[in-house]
């Protein structure tokens, strides 16, 4: 049976889920944005956050389409909701691999076997998570990056685009890795790091 989808946002992030969800012939309702109105394409913004109670019921399931670990981790926390999960058709997902409510897996990314992917991740266009990978809620893995096998993302960190990952590392929660960083040892304390090899540069 076909879903019916409203999306939380209205930015390009939530054009891309958009894409998605029509993609997979579900029904897009529409979106809920805190700062536009009107229609995106083509589809109309029917309200603010805080009217998502009016919105609630057992035939419709949310997904927040807003690009920021943060704000995700504040909205799906605050309303209990039914979340839809957004997968693009032509993602490779290998069999064994857990994805739980409300991520969302853009266009020709690829999961390998084994890997757990936590609640509303971002998996975006073209990013490779090879086997073994474990993802905490909040996780954003930008355009083209790439983690090897056995690697372990904290909640609510954010790897850049095309940033590479070596195989068996760990990164801890709320760390920003740079676009095009390349990360060959662990990270244990929160903060941004960037370069080849990267350094924080911020805490």
């Amino acid at each position: 049976m076909n879903k019916k989808v409203i999306i939380i946002g209205a930015s390009g992030h939530a054009k891309v889920i958009a894409d998605i969800v029509i993609k997979n012939e579900d029904i897009l309702l529409g979106f809920l944005d805190d700062n536009l109105t009107g229609e995106v394409i083509g589809y109309s913004i029917l309200g603010k956050t805080l009217d998502l109670d009016k919105f609630k019921n057992n035939e419709i399931q949310f997904i927040i389409g807003i690009g920021n670990n943060i704000t995700r981790k504040e909205i799906s926390t605050k309303y209990n909701l039914n979340y839809y999960t957004a997968i693009h058709p032509s993602a490779v997902i290998s069999n064994n691999v857990e994805i739980q409510e409300g991520t969302a897996i853009m266009a020709n990314a690829v999961i390998n076997i084994s890997s757990k992917i936590g609640k509303h991740c971002i998996i975006n266009t073209g990013s490779i998570i090879e086997h073994d990978n474990i993802l905490k809620d909040y996780v954003h893995i930008s355009p083209n990056a790439t983690l090897s096998g056995t690697v372990t993302i904290g909640e609510c960190t954010h790897i850049g685009t095309s940033a590479s990952i070596k195989n068996n590392i760990n990164i801890c929660d709320n760390v920003v890795v740079g676009v095009g960083g390349v990360v060959v040892k662990d990270i244990n304390e929160s903060g941004v790091y960037i370069g080849m090899p990267t350094s924080q540069v911020k805490k």
